[in-house]
């Protein structure tokens, strides 16, 4: 189709440009115009983060297609300080510290700037209803609302405008103060850049085949007819791999692209550069793979099962990492309690859902050296493991990591770093790689579900004399963080708890799913489900309050863990203390179901969920036996 002439006024000035017609306004902003103070994150009207005002109106820029903008009047985030001073908002988020990530601000101070518009005096609620289609992932959203209720108090008289210019700390005097982000007038200008805003002289542009399949061997990958196409300047597969095949944290067993057989749907299995993304992706759709599908395995304890299919050959068990732990006597603690409680957990797989998705550029530079630009968590690590990678010293391998817009630890994988590398060295030229929400979704590292059994025996007075726990963790197909997860969950088994008798076994297992990965509080989250939840329900049993069963067991300052370690300032029951205080909770008035005596008669099992009745049964097998 023919290029769309496109007459609008944006910022204040008349344009006239060429349109592709497939393209968005979004992409008619950002690619064309170099306006990337509006940002993709989701690609279908969901987040926010691309907002622009059409005509006055606040807009989505992602669902508005350029040809829809003839004659349009058109304001993005840089039409606020294009003079080079803040808006009133941009200053309000700037005081309140109401960015941190940054890279929903920009749609954030629109919406913002849409409300005051349309309202001068609007009050919270209806700022928060003005805001309702813009998500932020890191703030929790009351610095937002305190700022734009700043900009409105300024606006309206009800505060001085000098208070954006109140220095809130002496110079060198930082401790204990409020003090302004140093990054906040680019987050809040959207001047900041992302490594998806980023750009370089002839940069190409790189599209990733993935699998359909969750388990398949390779046959083989056809890429002539990908690599002989106009434009068409690189294309990769794991046979362009110079060096060691293999990335990870605990066990390199995860290769840059997907070698001899793949084991999860969204699997990188090619990668294509060339010159523009339409090209790129007809480039993919050109390359032929011929699968053999293999049987998978979904559910990691029928992962474990004599006959599973096996995803790596060093682990035919398919466990990547097993932490057992033993303290004291356990069957002498549960002889020896008045209650047993037996109980199961269990926690699903959790998307980071950060604004911004996976970027990265790479380029090759004048000394040779591979540099790697991108929102990476865990530089030197991957910096040492790509150097292995593409068979070159560390010291021609440089990563440089741009604005994080989001990561919570699930950009701490090098998932598409090694391909960027690859790419670059293959073509001699810059190369630049974002992914789509759905990509983003599909192929990188979530919160590890766990699935955990946890027995506990108590003394009538709450005292906590045993402790077992197993859990389970699917790892996905691939070991990544797992072995660091399964580890700390072993080592936060018991809470901060003083408990004589403990027996611990945590397992990190193969299975067929997207691989899971680093999430803020990994494996102490899973853990701290499980043993708290499980305290709640033995206080309701004992007819004790759960603060006072808590204080009860507490650990207190020069305690030692079950793994041995000495603590010195213990500040649980401080913490217990403030809790119970600020939740107004009522001490005294414990809720029970059922008499308190015959409870404490019986080896008690509250109503079991799947993996509860699974536990069950396999109790029965093991006394059967």
């Amino acid at each position: 189709m023919p290029d769309i002439r496109l007459e609008a006024t944006i910022n204040g000035r008349k344009i006239t440009r060429n349109a592709k017609p497939h393209q968005r306004l979004l992409d008619f902003l950002r690619d064309d115009l170099n306006l990337t103070g509006n940002k993709e994150g989701c690609g279908a009207g969901e987040c926010g983060t691309c907002s622009v005002f059409v005509d006055g109106v606040l807009m989505k820029s992602c669902l508005l297609p350029v040809a829809k903008a003839q004659g349009a009047q058109i304001e993005t985030i840089e039409s606020l300080a294009k003079t080079g001073e803040l808006s009133l908002l941009q200053k309000a988020f700037h005081k309140a510290g109401a960015s941190q990530c940054g890279y929903c601000i920009p749609g954030m101070v629109m919406a913002a700037t849409a409300a005051i518009r349309a309202n001068p005096f609007a009050d919270r609620e209806e700022i928060k209803e003005r805001l309702g289609g813009n998500i932020c992932r890191c703030t929790g959203y009351q610095k937002i609302f305190d700022a734009v209720e700043m900009a409105r108090d300024v606006q309206n008289g009800r505060l001085p405008a000098t208070i954006f210019s109140e220095v809130e700390a002496e110079q060198g005097d930082y401790i204990g103060k409020n003090v302004r982000s140093i990054d906040a007038p680019s987050k809040v200008t959207g001047r900041l850049k992302y490594a998806g805003d980023m750009t370089m002289p002839g940069m190409l542009h790189v599209q990733v085949l993935r699998s359909p399949h969750p388990h398949a061997r390779i046959v083989s990958i056809d890429t002539a007819a990908a690599e002989t196409m106009a434009g068409v300047e690189g294309v990769i597969t794991s046979a362009d791999v110079p060096g060691e095949d293999g990335f990870g944290v605990i066990v390199n067993d995860q290769p840059v692209m997907a070698r001899g057989k793949v084991r999860y749907v969204g699997e990188a299995v090619a990668a294509v550069a060339a010159e523009d993304l339409l090209t790129a992706k007809r480039a993919l759709a050109a390359i032929e793979v011929v699968y053999e599908r293999l049987p998978a395995v979904f559910d990691p304890d029928e992962a474990m099962r004599a006959g599973a299919p096996v995803l790596h050959d060093y682990a035919p068990d398919n466990i990547t990492k097993h932490i057992p732990i033993r303290v004291g006597d356990v069957e002498k603690g549960f002889a020896e309690s008045d209650l047993v409680v037996k109980e199961a957990y269990s926690t699903q797989a959790i998307e980071h859902a950060y604004l911004e998705p996976e970027a990265g550029l790479a380029y090759v530079d004048h000394d040779g050296v591979v540099t790697i630009v991108s929102p990476d968590q865990n530089i030197t690590h991957h910096r040492h493991m790509l150097a292995r990678i593409i068979a070159k010293p560390i010291a021609k391998v440089r990563f440089i990591m741009s604005p994080v817009g989001g990561g919570f630890g699930g950009k701490t994988d090098m998932i598409y770093q090694g391909m960027l590398a690859l790419l670059a060295m293959k073509t001699q030229r810059p190369v630049r790689l974002v992914f789509t929400r759905e990509e983003s979704i599909i192929s990188t590292a979530k919160r590890h579900p766990s699935r955990t059994r946890l027995r506990m025996g108590l003394m009538r007075d709450g005292r906590i004399r045993v402790l077992e726990m197993t859990m389970v963790c699917d790892g996905g197909a691939y070991g990544l963080s797992t072995g660091n997860v399964v580890h700390k969950a072993a080592v936060l088994a018991a809470g901060p708890y003083v408990i004589p008798n403990i027996k611990v076994d945590t397992y990190g297992i193969y299975t067929n799913n997207t691989p899971s990965g680093a999430f803020r509080s990994f494996g102490a989250l899973q853990a701290a489900f499980a043993t708290e939840s499980h305290l709640d329900i033995c206080a309701e049993r004992l007819g004790l309050d759960p603060f006072q069963i808590r204080r009860i067991n507490a650990m207190r300052d020069g305690a030692v863990t079950h793994t041995r370690q000495k603590l010195g300032s213990v500040s649980l029951s401080r913490v217990l203390d403030a809790a119970e205080k600020v939740s107004g909770w009522e001490a005294g008035a414990p809720v029970s179901r059922g008499d308190r005596r015959s409870d404490l008669d019986r080896d008690d099992i509250r109503p079991p969920c799947a993996l509860g009745a699974r536990f069950a049964a396999a109790d029965k097998q093991e006394a059967a036996e």
